[in-house]
């Protein structure tokens, strides 16, 4: 008989084990059916119903089970549950796979089209989002789910119970991938019988795995790394690098002490509500006890510096549940390093007057920028390996100059220049985008207009953003004449790397004074239509990085003053390169 702890509400719901007999036939059935294709968020939820880390949810929660655990952490029996699974859906969605009450539908992956599971659907509602909002999050706009809730999740939810076809197929790290059954199989073969869990988010040091082995020794437990790999806070270090961090921490434990296990959960960012949530999937997986930190599961502040939650309210909230729960809570001790003895201790026990050293995360993200040293007193060699591996020094990291102005303003020959200037210099691969060579390669159906000039610089930024995540300097030089379609461009980019906006500035007259090739004179006889400055507007850049213009510099200056530019911002190192 297990000496594990039973599952949230007695019975552990594992769908896929469940429906095995009568999954081909489920699966038969699926293909006669309309197939709703899930998002990213959906499919992280769907995994965890489905392999019974949500257990005692069966399916997506219907009004009454959303209703109850929005305003009172209860489902409609009563069973504890904080946080609302729900499958959100568009009016044109429910219009078209005629989605309603008895309904069955199929649930599909938008990543390689497969059949996950269908649902009976048990009703479809519209939910009171400024309620969800307030209840679950705390009401505060600028919080990442609330914005979530309001500009990304769809207008309607659906309810209803699941019939398992497939699990979810992963690439990375299957050997780390434990379904609850299997992680509780896994305890079991190794004897153990109290796990303490640890929720992280992040890359772990010293500190995390002397507070972890802290924990353990005074509960003679052992240690369950639990890392979510799902979607996490907008920002955070991708799960590659962070799985790979714990790959290397791991040995650092003392022999039999410690398992790594991967969670592919969607977290929400809603500090006590979510730790309760955190604590219940915990229990599912096997755990007996579970850490909780300061400040857990929170998105930080605002914009105004407030928390949106107090330091220990998620300690408070599992604690109040605790015994209903069943599981025990962990407090997460702060621990600083005391150079002295060459040990980390938690800070309410370092005495007065005691020398102490820590390293904050603003820091440590500098030196990584920087290639500044990271002493082994803070993070363990092989764990700093990966992270430089992951975050190479600034000069090495890919960037964008986005050069915009008129035709024949210069902005080609600059960027050509740039090029051959920064491939003189050498370190990483420059890559030039013209705008009539972008045109003729990748955007020949597109015309003129507003919205095709859009397309064609989200194009542009797209390739960009790419290139410039693999380390790449990328130079495009797209007349990009919409201040919004700028900006939008601009976000993309800047997700993969540093971004310059350089207007050329040339003015008008001198570009069209100047123009060999006759297109202005085309487009003043309206041979052209919508062109750029003659029956087309160009809204001049208000945030330009920097402001140039050939009329009054040569090119030679213009790429100095760039290459200042870069320079200034660490991209080049002290050699120009």
């Amino acid at each position: 008989m297990s000496s594990l702890p039973q599952p949230h509400g007695g019975v552990l719901k594992d769908l896929i084990a469940r429906d095995a007999p009568r999954r081909q036939q489920l699966f038969e059935e699926s293909e006669t059916l309309p197939a709703l294709v899930l998002t990213e968020r959906q499919l992280c939820d769907l995994e965890l119903i489905l392999n019974g880390g949500f257990s005692p949810l069966e399916g997506f929660m219907n009004e009454a089970d959303y209703n109850g655990v929005v305003t009172d952490c209860r489902m409609a029996d009563g069973a504890l549950f904080s946080i609302p699974i729900t499958l959100d859906v568009s009016k044109e969605q429910i219009e078209e796979l005629g989605i309603k009450a008895g309904a069955r539908v199929t649930l599909r992956d938008f990543r390689d089209d497969r059949n996950l599971a269908i649902i009976t659907v048990e009703d479809v509602y519209k939910p009171n989002k400024e309620v969800e909002a307030k209840e679950v999050f705390g009401g505060d706009e600028e919080h990442p789910a609330i914005r979530y809730l309001y500009n990304t999740a769809k207008e309607y939810y659906v309810g209803g119970k699941l019939d398992a076809i497939n699990k979810l197929d992963h690439y990375d790290y299957v050997g780390l991938r434990y379904t609850p059954a299997e992680l509780r199989a896994h305890f079991e073969k190794l004897g153990w019988t109290k796990i303490v869990a640890f929720q992280t988010r992040n890359p772990m040091h010293r500190a995390h795995r002397e507070l972890t082995v802290r924990a353990a020794r005074d509960r003679q437990a052992n240690v369950l790394i639990h890392p979510v790999v799902g979607l996490t806070k907008p920002g955070d270090i991708d799960h590659f690098t962070r799985v790979r961090v714990y790959q290397a921490l791991l040995p650092r434990y003392p022999n039999g002490m410690a398992a790594l296990g991967l969670l592919p959960l969607a977290m929400r960012m809603a500090g006590p509500r979510e730790a309760i949530w955190h604590a219940i999937i915990r229990k599912n997986h096997g755990a007996t006890h579970f850490i909780i930190g300061r400040d857990h599961a929170g998105p930080g502040s605002n914009s105004k510096g407030v928390d949106f939650y107090g330091p220990y309210d998620a300690q408070y909230a599992v604690e109040k549940y605790k015994e209903e729960i069943g599981i025990e809570v962990v407090p997460f001790q702060m621990m600083t390093y005391l150079p002295d003895t060459d040990e980390y201790m938690p800070v309410d026990q370092v005495k007065a007057g005691t020398k102490t050293l820590n390293i904050s995360g603003t820091e440590l993200r500098r030196r990584l920028r920087t290639g500044a040293a990271i002493p082994e007193w803070f993070s363990y060699p092989e764990v700093v390996k990966v992270l430089r591996e992951s975050h190479p020094p600034r000069h090495k990291q890919g960037f964008t100059v986005l050069l915009t102005g008129y035709i024949n303003s210069g902005k080609d020959a600059i960027g050509r220049a740039l090029q051959v200037t920064l491939n003189q210099q050498a370190g990483r691969s420059t890559t030039l985008l013209l705008g009539e060579q972008v045109r003729q390669e990748l955007s020949t159906e597109l015309g003129f207009s507003k919205e095709d000039r859009h397309k064609n610089l989200q194009r542009i930024a797209f390739v960009a953003a790419e290139l410039a995540r693999a380390g790449a300097a990328v130079i495009a030089s797209p007349i990009a004449p919409y201040e919004q379609s700028r900006k939008v461009a601009r976000a993309t980019m800047e997700a993969s790397g540093s971004v310059f906006l350089v207007h050329v500035a040339t003015p008008l007259e001198f570009c069209e004074k100047t123009d060999k090739r006759g297109v202005y004179a085309r487009a003043r006889s309206g041979e052209i239509k919508g062109f750029t400055g003659v029956d087309d507007p160009y809204e001049v850049p208000t945030n330009a990085d920097l402001v140039v213009d050939a009329s009054k510099q040569n090119i030679r200056n213009i790429v100095h003053e760039i290459i200042l530019l870069l320079e200034s911002s660490g991209l080049l190192d002290s050699n120009g390169n």
